[in-house]
């Protein structure tokens, strides 16, 4: 028998996305129709609730986490979201069909069989009264998939008109349909995580429009030795966490004793070779560019500089809230218990419905 959700054809849904970062949690009240020529979105309400101080200075310094200060921050997010959820609905007068939460990543080791995204759902659908889809990487990961990146599915089929779409979050990852029709996706390299670091430095959150960077020099040993990190070797499905960062990338930060403008206009330039390289191996001419780094005009001019392909810059609502966008329509794929992991993109055994969905 066919439920009522299975056949319904228009969503609700708060997506909930909160990335590496760590510039706050996104909510995004999205309404999803499906027609003969498609999914068709609209983004009706979305917001940023920057993390309380408490809660940032824990999740900044996460990097040892224990199974009992996972479990501590697994709930105490889940009080957060669904206490900021329920104010959202309040503010924007709007209640979804369900919310769809990516959560906040603590652990990312998939070649070790774990991942965890704080944020509990059982906590978040009693105190919402909603229900809650989450935990969309762990059935991935158990099936031997990185459990990441699992925007490529929303991707597919939200902005197929483009060739491929790159977010600059924390990391920078891509997607985009090779020559055999498969659904191809993979991080790149760190974006906006080293930058806000080094920006960190100077007392500051970020480097706002890359003013520090401009006034910088690239340093062509630190770029050379950058682009020699061993993960760019290697081939796709691939993703990268915090750890990979603080344990391979800021090392070789620090060895460095360039100045700090020095510092961000190398890793600025570092970035956009990294992202250049992917963009014409896979033959694109067309990419649609998200994330809070497709807002830094030093950084944009140079991935110009370094692609001919035609970089599209959406509104700054897209910009900012495409991957709760995106995350809000992979709960609606698994209410309908549809394919949103893509095992040609994870390298997981088969195609999945993934996430836990709490009534």
């Amino acid at each position: 028998m066919v439920s009522d959700r299975e056949t319904q054809a228009e969503y609700r849904v708060t997506g909930v996305m909160s990335g590496s970062s760590l510039d706050g949690v996104d909510l995004a009240f999205c309404c999803f129709s499906a027609g003969r020529s498609g999914w068709s979105y609209r983004i009706l309400r979305a917001e940023t609730i920057p993390y309380p101080p408490p809660i940032l200075e824990q999740l900044s310094g996460a990097s040892g986490w224990d199974r009992t200060a996972l479990r501590k921050m697994d709930v105490t997010l889940g009080h957060f979201y669904a206490e900021q959820i329920h104010s959202f609905h309040e503010r924007i007068h709007r209640i979804p069909d369900f919310i769809a939460s990516h959560g906040h990543t603590l652990i990312h080791r998939p070649e070790n069989g774990i991942t965890f995204q704080a944020g509990n759902g059982e906590i978040m659908a009693r105190e919402t009264g909603l229900t809650v889809v989450n935990d969309f990487r762990k059935a991935d990961v158990a099936q031997g998939g990185q459990g990441a990146p699992l925007v490529p599915a929303g991707d597919r089929l939200l902005f197929g008109e483009y060739d491929g779409c790159l977010n600059l979050g924390g990391f920078a990852n891509i997607s985009y349909e090779d020559d055999i029709g498969r659904r191809i996706g993979y991080d790149i390299c760190p974006v906006n995580l080293a930058l806000n670091k080094l920006a960190g430095r100077a007392g500051k959150t970020f480097d706002k429009d890359g003013v520090m960077a401009r006034q910088g020099r690239v340093g062509n040993a630190l770029l050379e030795a950058l682009n020699h990190l061993d993960y760019y070797r290697v081939p796709p499905p691939k993703s990268l966490g915090k750890e990979w960062f603080e344990k391979e990338f800021v090392p070789v930060l620090e060895s460095a004793s360039d100045a700090l403008p020095d510092l961000m206009a190398t890793v600025i330039e570092h970035i956009c070779i990294q992202i250049s390289f992917c963009v014409r191996n896979a033959g694109m001419e067309s990419v649609l560019v998200t994330g809070g780094g497709a807002l830094n005009p030093m950084l944009m001019e140079r991935l110009q500089h370094h692609t001919k392909a035609r970089l599209v810059i959406p509104d700054r609502q897209l910009v900012e809230f495409k991957e709760a966008l995106v995350f809000a329509f992979l709960g609606v794929l698994r209410v309908r218990n549809e394919i949103n992991c893509l095992a040609s993109v994870t390298g997981g055994q088969a195609d999945l419905s993934a996430g836990e969905i709490h009534q």
